[in-house]
């Protein structure tokens, strides 16, 4: 699928690349809407209506993606109602080989995600992410969501990668997009985001379901 040898760094998406989508899509979908029906004395049907008429104004944005923001602006204390179900947090079950072997291969392997940071300590508390990454990069530093071009070029600045020597692999074809627009040269999405719903068809790029197939590619690219 790749020439691993001509790649020198790996640019990797969190959620849903690296961890399990369920965690978000419980979370934001059900969890949340639950505490806030709670709440607002609702019912869970009127919850989840507004609370997604809500997230589809922002989607995209840096706000979609703020903790701050949506505890502020629905006055709910978002981290500590992510940590209720934060046992559902969890790698992919294929991630740690992958993570592993790019590891031993000697590229240069950063996250880069839209997650807040609170989100993205809260994950690496549960599950160690930080030990696989040489550098682990929220968005939010930049004050742009991966679907920009401009998180794109201050990520270059801030990296000094060589586009035609990068993957970046996402589950999101829009970031996919945006990072094709600015001129990565190879890219990878996930077809199985969320290990509780099935996998998607992807037609617009090389697509994966399980890491194992890129192994023996990394491994031979020393």
């Amino acid at each position: 699928m790749f020439d691993w040898s001509k790649i020198e760094t790996v640019l990797l998406d969190m959620d849903g690349t690296i961890l399990d989508l369920h965690f978000d899509n419980h979370f934001w979908l059900e969890h949340l809407p639950k505490r806030y029906a709670e709440t607002a004395e609702i019912s869970l049907e009127q919850a989840q209506q507004y609370l997604s008429s809500r997230y589809q104004q922002v989607e995209g944005t840096i706000s979609w993606y703020c903790l701050d923001y949506w505890a502020e602006q629905i006055n709910m204390p978002i981290v500590e109602l992510k940590q209720e179900v934060q046992h559902l947090i969890q790698l992919r079950a294929d991630a740690h080989d992958f993570l592993q072997a790019l590891k031993a291969a000697g590229k240069d392997i950063i996250l880069v995600t839209n997650a807040h940071p609170d989100s993205l300590s809260l994950k690496i508390e549960r599950t160690e992410l930080d030990k696989y990454f040489d550098q682990l990069i929220s968005c939010h530093q930049f004050g742009v969501t991966k679907e920009s071009q401009l998180l794109w070029q201050r990520l270059q600045q801030h990296l000094n990668f060589d586009p035609d020597k990068t993957i970046f692999v996402d589950d999101s074809i829009n970031i996919l997009d945006s990072a094709k627009q600015f001129g990565i040269k190879h890219l990878l999405a996930i077809a199985n985001p969320d290990s509780k719903q099935p996998h998607r068809q992807i037609d617009e790029y090389p697509y994966i379901a399980d890491y194992s197939i890129l192994l023996d590619g990394i491994k031979n690219s020393k």
